[in-house]
């Protein structure tokens, strides 16, 4: 496939520069700029974000259980390119990230000392079980379910019929060749950009961590020029691996992380309380399951305490993972090749979510413990540092710190470089082997744009960062309505053919 840049890619880095240069000259018009349209967004518009994300949850496992989910990504022959393990691998890494290890024992902490729409009492055993199950929620199937969406429909029309890795491309079916024409090129455009926001907004969370481990083992200053210099360092790192190419470089680092990620947990799996992290995660999950239904659509109109928590976490949560879609979607569906509908449905939704709510328990439970016993004031601590605060805790409390500064490294690297290759996808016209100016010049501006919302926030950089996320999915999340209702007419007719398809083969 041709590897050339189109004008989509040139537009985009045109966006993209403007924001920067924007942010870099005029900090403090960015900055409230882009809070004041966060506000607006979530307060006027939050219902709809709800609705969304719940109804591509619904659609997908609907998609799985349905007669369209014997349908192969690929022709009837065809096989998976990565094994099972490997491919698990790949979702859990691309999918969640740095995030995972960022809020893994931070979020848990914050909803236990500052009570969440249920209304217990902070700091109690109620308080605990509200904690983690929000926590469950906000990492679990809805936003599997979005980035399911994104993926079927990529894959679908990638290997199935032969249409470019595009996000413009699985909306032929409703805009027939408009797709490719300027409506397509904006479409790709909005794709990009989200991406590119989302991403740089987990290398910000990377580098405000990693930074403060540095800061908890060493003592050295949390600044905005050690984040700089944190960026800049595994940029280099990120770009030398996605030169490597997808199946050494991503391939590699998708297992090392699943090998720290997987020592970090046993390690504090068993030095930890585990039989209290055990039960925790059992009984979670129950009241996970039991109230889905309430938590997913709640949004507490006449309480205006609750709803300003709902717009702070679950509406960021949600506009997080549709920033992210365009990215993981295209990773996801560039390595499911092969899979049925229904393989790939439950794979992608339930492993990935099962396997999220896992670390929370254990790091949450253990971070909550840590709390309930007084040994450390946890709510106080930055929340960077949380995690590093409840580790501290340990047996070898500071291996485990560097095995943790080690993996979120490792995501860091492997988040940046997979968008690095999907961007350059996007924007080639959907070339499986985009070329390395082109990975090379996403990658340097996914780092400007991380460094310019670091910059402008100041002391509120994490804020920052969180503003511009759900501004960027907005737009976006039109897009998803549109790949779902054209995703549904496609396979429609698909297999309306197949059948026909193979009742002539019968006659015959």
């Amino acid at each position: 496939m041709n590897n050339k840049v189109t004008g989509v890619f040139w537009w985009s880095v045109f966006v993209t520069l403007a924001v920067v240069i924007w942010g870099a000259v005029a900090p403090d018009n960015f900055g409230s700029i882009i809070g004041n349209a966060r506000s607006f967004l979530t307060s006027d518009f939050g219902w709809y974000y709800l609705l969304i994300v719940s109804l591509f949850l619904i659609i997908c496992i609907a998609l799985g259980m349905s007669k369209y989910g014997k349908i192969k990504l690929g022709s009837p022959d065809s096989k998976p390119d990565y094994s099972t393990p490997t491919w698990f691998a790949m979702l859990f890494s691309a999918g969640m990230g740095t995030g995972l290890v960022f809020w893994g024992a931070a979020e848990p902490i914050s909803h236990f000392m500052t009570s969440t729409p249920e209304g217990a009492e902070t700091g109690t055993s109620e308080a605990a079980r509200d904690a983690l199950r929000y926590t469950f929620f906000h990492w679990g199937l809805h936003a599997w379910g979005i980035y399911g969406i994104v993926a079927l429909a990529l894959a679908y029309f990638k290997f199935r019929h032969g249409k470019p890795g595009l996000i413009s491309a699985t909306l032929s079916p409703i805009l027939g060749k408009k797709a490719e024409g300027p409506i397509g090129k904006i479409i790709d455009v909005i794709a990009i950009f989200a991406t590119v926001v989302g991403v740089a907004t987990t290398l910000g969370l990377g580098a405000i961590q990693i930074n403060g481990g540095l800061s908890f083992l060493t003592g050295i200053s949390k600044s905005f020029g050690t984040q700089v210099i944190i960026i800049v360092i595994v940029t280099i790192l990120f770009m030398i691996s996605a030169w490597s190419g997808l199946s050494k470089g991503i391939k590699i680092l998708s297992n090392a992380n699943l090998g720290l990620a997987t020592l970090l947990l046993l390690v504090v799996l068993f030095l930890g309380p585990t039989v209290y992290i055990l039960n925790m995660f059992v009984d979670t999950l129950g009241s996970y399951i039991q109230n889905l239904p309430q938590m997913s659509f709640r949004l507490s109109p006449l309480n205006e305490e609750n709803r300003g928590w709902i717009d702070s976490w679950t509406i960021y949560y949600w506009a997080w993972w549709i920033a992210w879609s365009p990215f993981v979607g295209l990773f996801i569906a560039r390595v499911s090749k092969g899979r049925s509908i229904r393989e790939f449905v439950f794979g992608v939704l339930f492993v990935p979510a099962i396997v999220s709510m896992l670390w929370f328990a254990v790091f949450g439970t253990s971070a909550i413990d840590v709390q309930q016993k007084g040994l450390a004031s946890l709510q106080n601590l930055p929340t960077e540092n949380v995690l590093f605060g409840t580790l501290q805790q340990f047996p070898l409390g500071t291996i485990a710190i560097i095995i943790g500064l080690c993996l979120i490294g490792t995501f860091f690297i492997t988040s940046a470089d997979s968008a690095t290759f999907v961007l350059g996808m996007q924007s080639t016209n959907g070339s499986l082997n985009p070329s390395g100016n082109v990975k090379l010049t996403w990658g340097f501006l996914q780092a400007a744009v991380a460094l310019v919302l670091l910059y402008s926030g100041g002391e509120t950089a994490l804020t920052n960062l969180q503003n511009m996320l759900i501004l960027a999915a907005f737009p976006f999340s039109i897009i998803m309505i549109m790949m779902t209702a054209s995703l549904i007419k496609a396979l429609g007719k698909d297999y309306k053919q197949v059948k026909k398809g193979n009742k002539t083969k019968k006659v015959s």
